[in-house]
């Protein structure tokens, strides 16, 4: 999903060795639909070549102070950026930083800069641990700028400790929430998402075949589209979008405890998670042993049913997923009214193209107040948003009508 689409990076290269890394930086900020125009120090040349970085960006690389054209790149390339992220953040350039010293191009667009500033530190562990080091990396915490790492573990020196660069996905991570956190939040959002686990015993359980996927999709349409999103997810094989917090679960025990615990702050909650209607009344100590031809009996006890519990707090609105395989409409108007919920989203999952595992998903919307609005066939990044913004005019529209006149 495009989370940074229409967002405009400035990438300032510097030189050291981690210079490779943003290749793969780039990569994760363009596949996320954000601009990303690059400008290199001198240095930086002798580790990574112009002409790779802006294959990558798509963008003429920026490296001379005093470009042939006349123009004054160092202001306009700060001016046309939301974001500029350093990386690497070289000790010596951090020192320019502090100083106020503008001797390059890039040193002028971070003097120059007048928006959020992100920079990821690497160099030799005890250069990191040196105090004019640690000294300019206070001062310009205090002056506002974002640091993301460094992180510790073998340098290219051959010694090992703090000083590493961090991981290009947990830069992009840093630079999506910055992105990403509007000057108004909207509220707090709870999303559940995923199967939830229940053991039979240490190496088996009972769970279903929910991928997480439109789960995930809607946290991050949320976080894009101003919330806070705090998202519950039972076990799943996905990355949390960016600017989401993430809260691990198994069992549908431990989904109800966060959702009521999240929930009792949220100004919305969103159940998308596939719940377990069921459980073992008891999960066997030791791993269950086939003994000849005897059946296996199970005896299961109902779960807590969260959506119903949540949408009971009358300071939430709530918003339930129905999968059906049958009668689409008429099970979920039941369940709408039977949960007392403000918005159902019901899908058909004994579609192979929709639904469990798919990358696309068609819904039907139903409203407390018999509205109704049917979603085709598309991706579930896509639906995602149609959801979310849907859930905005909502609450958009109760907050008017609850107004005085």
């Amino acid at each position: 999903m495009e989370y940074l689409k229409g967002k405009r990076i400035l990438l300032g290269v510097t030189g050291g060795i981690a210079a490779y890394k943003c290749c793969e930086l780039i990569r994760l900020l363009r596949k996320a639909g954000a601009g990303v125009r690059v400008v290199m120090t001198p240095a930086a040349e002798q580790f990574i070549t112009p002409l790779t970085l802006a294959t990558l960006s798509g963008a003429e690389v920026l490296r001379d102070l005093f470009p042939s054209g006349g123009s004054v790149d160092h202001i306009s390339s700060v001016r046309e950026a939301d974001l500029l992220i350093l990386a690497p953040a070289t000790a010596n350039t951090l020192a320019k930083m502090a100083g106020g010293i503008a001797d390059n191009l890039l040193t002028c667009c971070l003097l120059a800069a007048r928006i959020p500033v992100l920079a990821a530190p690497a160099m030799n562990c005890a250069m990191y641990e040196n105090p004019a080091t640690a000294a300019n990396i206070r001062t310009l915490r205090e002056r506002g700028v974002h640091f993301v790492g460094p992180d510790v573990g073998w340098q290219a020196c051959g010694e090992s400790g703090p000083g590493r660069m961090s991981a290009p996905e947990a830069i992009f991570r840093e630079a999506a929430d910055l992105l990403l956190r509007p000057g108004q939040i909207r509220g707090t959002m709870v999303i559940t998402a995923g199967p939830t686990e229940e053991p039979l015993d240490p190496v088996r359980t009972l769970t279903n075949r929910s991928s997480g996927r439109m789960g995930y999709a809607l946290a991050g349409a949320a976080a894009m589209l101003g919330w806070r999103v705090r998202l519950i997810s039972g076990p799943v094989t996905l990355d949390p979008p960016p600017a989401v917090d993430l809260i691990p679960v198994r069992t549908a025990a431990e989904m109800m405890d966060a959702a009521w615990r999240e929930a009792k702050e949220a100004d919305c909650f969103v159940g998308c998670a596939a719940v377990a209607d069921f459980r073992p009344d008891h999960a066997a100590r030791n791993k269950i042993k086939k003994c000849g031809e005897e059946s296996l009996k199970l005896t299961l006890v109902p779960n807590p049913d969260i959506i119903r519990t949540i949408a009971g707090l009358d300071t939430v609105l709530a918003v339930g997923f129905a999968a059906e395989t049958e009668h689409l409409a008429e099970y979920a108007r039941h369940k709408l009214a039977t949960k007392d919920l403000d918005l159902i989203v019901a899908n058909d999952v004994s579609s192979t193209e929709t639904g469990f595992g798919s990358e696309d998903n068609a819904a039907l919307m139903i409203f407390r107040d018999g509205r109704e609005v049917s979603l085709p066939r598309m991706r579930k990044e896509d639906m995602a948003l149609r959801i979310i913004s849907e859930i905005n005019d909502l609450l958009d529209r109760q907050s008017r009508e609850s107004a005085p006149v």
